[in-house]
């Protein structure tokens, strides 16, 4: 799972922007520990404590928990163990953010390999001065996040920051530049300011950037103009940190949960006042917000399907046709369903190919079969996300060369998760499976991204199933037609041609 994705999902799950900043400030923590009779202890032992209670009780209500790596270096040894402690505490579903303000080009190699894959960590902050350079190593993990740290809060920084002149500041230059450097999966913006008119100018630069805050609590009273000028269309894409004083209150997490409600509350409102939004785009739901009233009449909310942006933007480029279309079977269809779209959109062919990988991930192979034509790339795409070899039954054998019956490298004996797009008949499916099996391979699971049938007719996966073999879909048409019929993407009566 990418960070990305890991980040959006935390977001939902939790309802919530808030990070947790884990820095083992001395003098906080010696309050802190003097009221749990721990004053006596070491600073090392009492940070511990200090860290385990604050993941425990902030975990619920964030999104992200960072930890600044100056206080553990500055522990020496026992501090870099402490972090290990922090990476071990931290739940998995929750991206853990070193604040490195990292700059230095001759140990970046090192110092990515050591947050990314020796600390297991998910995102690292970065200072930009040295230009590409300094991003390009940490880019190099697809599945980790670089936060490029833009501007600075400290009021002595203002003389650097807005050279050459307010008119065109040194820090939107920087906004504009590193968003060069990486995709908005991977590129975070770390914006000090507790300033609505500063965050709005970044916003504006950085639309499709999720922001991460830092220094805004000093001036609550702006809390409502941070909101309104960071929040992207959908209410989220904003990171805040949760303020640091109640990191040593006995009622932590109800604290913690009383500042995510606040928030939200302002999402909500927030929400409510924006212009209707046109048919082509979604919104988030939040609790609280009344849904579209073409939306409640189709008995549902929008956002209360996880994959409910996946499906619209499949449809919106044309996934999705309307007429009547022969498939492979010779059946007669009023739509058709053509995913060779996707792969000419990276950021949508990485959404497809994370939701297979959720399916994939209770399931034991050692390699994946994809079916020709139609599956090869997304089955391609797979083997590279999940470093499982790929091999494929050929759809002939060709009278020439090896003629090979199964195209890759394969023992007798392997067990072989087959791919698929669409499942309509499983004839295709049952075909390949027979050329897999007669090679020695073993086949019990088949993933496939759409069940033509679902829950309304199972003679695919049950004709499958009559063979032992366990189908894994993604998606069916009636998921799939009351997505887009709540979300007025189809009249009453094309959704009907899909019943």
């Amino acid at each position: 799972m990418g960070f990305f994705v890991q980040l959006t999902e935390a977001i939902a799950a939790r309802q919530s922007l808030l990070m947790t900043g884990l820095d083992p400030n001395p003098e906080m923590l010696q309050s802190w520990a003097q009221r749990r009779g721990m004053a006596n202890r070491s600073f090392l032992s009492q940070a511990r404590h200090w860290i385990k209670a604050v993941v425990e009780e902030t975990s619920p209500h964030v999104c992200a928990i960072k930890a600044s790596l100056g206080f553990y270096q500055a522990l020496g040894p026992l501090g870099l163990e402490l972090l290990l402690e922090v990476r071990d505490l931290v739940p998995r579903d929750l991206p853990l953010i070193i604040d490195a303000k990292h700059g230095d080009l001759n140990s970046s190699t090192a110092l990515a390999h050591y947050l990314f894959r020796d600390l297991a960590v998910d995102a690292v902050t970065l200072s930009p001065l040295a230009g590409q350079d300094i991003a390009a190593p940490f880019l190099l993990y697809a599945d980790k996040a670089v936060v490029i740290t833009c501007r600075s809060s400290n009021p002595a920084a203002k003389r650097i920051q807005y050279h050459p002149s307010e008119a065109d500041p040194l820090f939107l230059q920087i906004v504009r530049e590193c968003q060069l450097w990486g995709t908005p999966d991977q590129l975070l913006l770390e914006v000090g300011t507790s300033d609505p008119a500063v965050l709005a100018q970044v916003r504006a630069a950085a639309p499709e950037r999720v922001l991460m805050l830092r220094s805004i609590w000093s001036e609550e009273e702006r809390l409502d103009g941070l909101l309104k000028a960071g929040l992207n269309a959908t209410a989220d894409g904003l990171l805040l940190p949760l303020p640091q004083n109640l990191l040593v209150e006995d009622d932590l997490g109800d604290q913690a949960a009383a500042v995510k409600a606040m928030i939200n509350r302002r999402r909500e409102r927030w929400l409510v006042q924006q212009p209707r939004q046109p048919a082509e785009s979604c919104t988030v739901w939040l609790p609280g917000v009344e849904p579209d009233p073409a939306t409640a009449a189709a008995g549902r909310k929008p956002g209360t399907d996880p994959l409910e942006g996946l499906i619209l933007d499949l449809f919106d480029i044309g996934c999705l046709l309307f007429g009547e279309y022969v498939q492979a079977s010779g059946a007669v269809f009023n739509y058709y369903v053509d995913l060779r779209q996707i792969i000419s959109d990276p950021n949508l062919f990485h959404r497809v190919l994370h939701s297979y990988c959720d399916l994939l991930a209770p399931v034991d192979f050692d390699r994946i079969a994809g079916i020709p034509y139609g599956s090869l790339p997304t089955a391609t795409g797979l083997s590279l996300q999940l470093h499982k070899p790929l091999i494929y039954p050929r759809k002939e054998v060709k009278a020439h060369g090896a003629r090979r019956l199964i195209e890759g490298d394969f023992n007798e004996g392997d067990t072989v998760v087959v791919v698929d797009d669409i499942l309509i008949t499983g004839g295709s499916v049952l075909e390949g499976i027979q050329k897999l099996e007669s090679s020695g391979l073993v086949v019990r699971d088949v993933v496939v991204f759409i069940d033509h049938g679902g829950s309304r007719d199972r003679q695919a996966r049950e004709r499958l199933a009559a063979q032992g073999y366990r189908c894994h879909a993604v998606l069916d048409i009636e998921r799939i037609t009351a997505v887009l019929l709540a979300a007025g993407r189809l009249s009453p009566e094309q959704a009907a041609l899909l019943a």
